[in-house]
């Protein structure tokens, strides 16, 4: 694993947790609203934090640290994932994992090897290949194909999960969000997450977009409880 970036101590990544969080550069998505793009496009600008630092950073906040949670970029990009949750498991720390849903292949190891706590899995736009091409920056429709065996994947499995949209008006309407509800139906949990300008989006044209009121998002999340009735904003 090649870690670049850590927040030592969030209360926000993981609902009723305190978690360390790890980010990866790697990814397969080019989201245009994406703040991480440098990250992911120059990831030699940002040092290695090597697995020793993360353990004994982990280890001597133990007492108040409840586990980890793998973002990025993506983390089901690396091979060796499964093994560096193992060690992170043994040392007695829950994990969450980030994802865009795009190695199922990946989850299933870590589903069927009781190694994650958590899954947190975006879902960029609604599943047809040009809504989603256009959100998450792809040109390959195989990945959305891989997209949709990750949400069967982990609705069928035992683990605890959420399905969230980060909600951006250029590129999400009312009739986006209630197409995504209705596809994860019956799901246990879908959070909408709104769009916040930043300096540092990938596409410089999404710098400036006014993001929906929260008043919207509510309304939003009210329509989309008829299909996941645990829906939320935030």
């Amino acid at each position: 694993m090649i870690i670049k970036r850590i927040i030592e101590t969030s209360l926000i990544d993981w609902e009723g947790k305190v978690v360390s969080t790890l980010y990866v550069s790697s990814c397969n998505f080019r989201c245009p609203f994406c703040y991480n793009y440098d990250l992911v496009l120059n990831p030699d600008n940002f040092p290695n934090i090597s697995s020793k630092e993360i353990n004994n950073f982990l280890l001597e906040r133990k007492d108040f640290i409840d586990g980890i949670c793998m973002s990025g970029g993506e983390p089901t990009l690396y091979p060796d994932l499964p093994a560096y949750f193992k060690g992170i498991k043994e040392k007695g720390f829950l994990i969450k994992l980030d994802t865009n849903g795009t190695n199922p292949e990946s989850l299933e190891e870590l589903l069927n090897g009781g190694i994650i706590d958590y899954i947190a899995m975006d879902i960029k736009s609604s599943l047809n290949f040009n809504d989603y091409a256009r959100a998450a920056g792809i040109k390959d429709k195989i990945l959305l194909e891989r997209v949709k065996d990750s949400i069967k994947l982990i609705m069928n499995s035992q683990i605890e999960y959420e399905f969230r949209t980060t909600v951006v008006p250029l590129l999400h309407t009312e009739e986006t969000i209630i197409e995504i509800a209705k596809y994860i139906s019956g799901a246990k949990k879908y959070v909408l997450q709104n769009f916040i300008p930043s300096e540092n989006t990938l596409e410089s044209s999404f710098q400036k977009i006014k993001p929906y009121s929260s008043e919207k998002l509510a309304e939003l999340s009210e329509k989309a409880k008829k299909y996941v009735a645990n829906c939320y904003y935030r």
